[in-house]
């Protein structure tokens, strides 16, 4: 029997982009309660033109204030595959698209407490303008976006003087100035409870938008 087992599950919270929920699951030493953010997890996106990447500053209302990140976005769309939501979301955030795609790497957010994952993609020969994707007009925090490509050693600077601290953002940058690229059709192994239970839920979950299906 595996040690850790959950022998009980309740949902506390059913937002637009997380759920909350309380496990008691078996461990070494007997039970333990457990809250768990519940995530669609996300994409990534470093995208190089000329030596450079692309950063973005954002408003995080979460701590507050602005961050430098890499184009990102949640995985929320019904039977949408991590890289078709890559391309999607370098679209949206910065009117890009690319010919050539690479895997960088998974990173697990915050293990201890949410099952958050993002899959990070580098996207080369980049060009200006979406493609035959769609998009639509900017609101809230997205409309506000700072956008600025970086030498890739000045970005490496940034992460060491602690001018980017978002977490994926620092894992894209290294990556990058490492040199990493996998194949993109390696399995992403992640679970998002909240997706599968929007998906269980939704009259037709292909292309549904997840955030709006109760």
């Amino acid at each position: 029997m595996p040690r850790y087992t959950v022998t009980n599950s309740e949902l506390l919270v059913d937002a637009p982009i997380i759920g909350l929920r309380r496990d008691t699951i078996s461990t070494a030493t007997g039970h333990a309660t457990r809250e768990i953010v519940e995530h669609f997890s996300a994409v990534a996106i470093a995208a190089i033109r000329e030596g450079k990447i692309l950063l973005i500053r954002q408003y995080r209302h979460g701590v507050g204030r602005y961050l430098w990140e890499v184009p990102a976005g949640l995985l929320d769309i019904g039977g949408e595959e991590p890289v078709d939501a890559a391309r999607r979301e370098l679209a949206e955030e910065a009117g890009l698209s690319a010919s050539t795609w690479s895997l960088l790497g998974d990173i697990v957010n915050s293990p201890g407490y949410s099952e958050e994952m993002c899959r990070i993609f580098l996207a080369e020969d980049v060009q200006e303008g979406t493609g035959d994707i769609e998009v639509e007009e900017a609101a809230d925090e997205e409309a506000d976006l700072d956008h600025r490509w970086v030498d890739i050693s000045e970005a490496v600077t940034w992460v060491q003087e602690g001018k980017i601290q978002n977490s994926v953002a620092v894992a894209a940058v290294f990556h990058v100035f490492a040199g990493t690229r996998r194949e993109v059709s390696e399995p992403f192994e992640y679970r998002s409870s909240i997706g599968r239970r929007r998906k269980e839920r939704a009259s037709d979950p292909a292309g549904a938008d997840l955030k709006f299906v109760r």
